[in-house]
């Protein structure tokens, strides 16, 4: 049985995306991520929340199995990487719930788009919305 990974809007620490990677994480591991999804772990949108956390996605799997909660995740990324202070949250919430809305990833959003039958969906402007639609939530 597959199970839906969390929205990409759900946040700790503040920090958005962050809990939708690390269920992922858990997910790919029961067997219970979709298996459109296997291809983007670590990438995309992963690989750019490890990169702006400055930890190794590789290592960042390592810590999520071996369990916690994704607090403690996340201060062990502050610990390993870099803290983020209240202005590094708002930027990256800014940059990730927006992505694909005239940026590197549009091609893409709109190639998914239309493989779901979502094209003529013209309120599905970014990357999470998509999602949201694509995952049962919206």
């Amino acid at each position: 049985m597959q199970t839906l990974s969390k929205s990409a809007y759900e946040k700790t620490g503040g920090l958005a995306y962050f809990p939708r990677m690390l269920d992922k994480i858990r997910l790919h591991a029961q067997g219970q991520l979709r298996p459109d999804f296997h291809r983007n772990l670590g990438v995309g949108a992963d690989g750019w929340c490890t990169k702006f956390l400055r930890v190794a996605y590789s290592d960042l799997k390592t810590r999520v199995l071996a369990g916690g909660t994704d607090e403690e995740i996340l201060q062990w990324c502050s610990a390993q990487g870099r803290p983020l202070d209240k202005n590094d949250t708002m930027i990256w919430n800014g940059f990730i719930t927006k992505i694909g809305w005239r940026d590197q990833a549009s091609a893409r959003l709109e190639k998914l788009k239309a493989e779901q039958g979502l094209a003529h969906r013209t309120d599905i402007m970014t990357m999470p919305e998509f999602f949201e639609v694509d995952e049962g939530r919206a």
